[in-house]
């Protein structure tokens, strides 16, 4: 049997995906040009591939530095996030026919339609008062501001899981905590990794969070380095995309071999 073909729907793939490789071939040829041949064909290949813009983005911006302080806000974030995270879920899908659970469920997600600017000066001051004005403590904020989408996704996915196993270990003499760590969480695996990538993703790109609460130079993640970059050597596109290119290289790796997981996790997530 013959089938027709989408033509409405090729045609957005096909521009979809212009849309997002046209940018990522820019960024590519531009951090391998000399700025002289900036002045030609931009679009046109770089004459001679050559590495000296990145040796000098790396010197230019302790490159480095600003990694090693992304890759450690972003680990300590996901480890806050999936432990803690997947507990407050479980506790509220189990509970939800109670009052004050279904009233923190939905009070957690309230938060998601708060814009950020709104809280972004009372953080500020508080997170100052705290002496949280540090990598550790943007990692655990990073932990509560993802801790509305996370608990909505952790909470759809609990509903899937049988509450005949709980039981069970409950008749054994398993108490609530053993029940959880031995046989829930291991059971969340796939919505683990999908919580997992997508936090590491947002912590990674992550922008306004730590501008607004790193003071000192040195702990500057790569997002804040690129912003001083481009601030510093706003003429040199050069040194710039290369700079960008180098850090969002490991997110773009790191997307492309766990992008199944993603989706499946949320979609698993989004129904009971």
């Amino acid at each position: 049997m013959s089938s027709k073909v989408n033509w409405k729907a090729t045609i957005l793939l096909i521009l979809g995906t212009v849309f997002i490789l046209f940018p990522l071939y820019l960024t590519i040829t531009i951090a391998f040009k000399t700025p002289q041949e900036m002045t030609g064909n931009l679009l046109a290949l770089p004459e001679t591939w050559t590495f000296d813009n990145f040796f000098r983005a790396i010197e230019v911006t302790n490159f480095f530095n600003a990694l090693g302080n992304s890759v450690f806000v972003t680990v300590f974030t996901v480890a806050i996030v999936v432990l803690t995270h997947s507990m407050v879920a479980y506790a509220i899908a189990r509970n939800m026919h109670k009052k004050f659970y279904k009233f923190l469920y939905f009070y957690f997600i309230s938060a998601m339609f708060i814009p950020f600017p709104i809280i972004m000066l009372p953080l500020v001051l508080q997170t100052s008062a705290w002496g949280m004005d540090n990598l550790v403590g943007l990692g655990f904020l990073n932990g509560v501001m993802h801790l509305a989408f996370n608990v909505f996704i952790y909470v759809g996915y609990v509903k899937t899981l049988p509450v005949e196993l709980e039981e069970a270990a409950h008749i054994d003499g398993a108490g609530t905590w053993k029940v959880f760590w031995k046989i829930i969480f291991p059971m969340m695996m796939p919505m683990h990794a999908t919580v997992a990538i997508l936090t590491a993703l947002a912590a990674w790109n992550d922008f306004m969070l730590p501008l607004v609460i790193l003071s000192d130079s040195s702990m500057y993640t790569l997002p804040l380095v690129q912003y001083a970059f481009q601030g510093q050597f706003s003429t040199d596109y050069n040194l710039a995309f290369a700079s960008y290119l180098m850090a969002m290289l490991p997110m773009i790796v790191l997307y492309i071999f766990v992008q199944k997981w993603i989706i499946g996790g949320v979609m698993r997530g989004s129904l009971k």
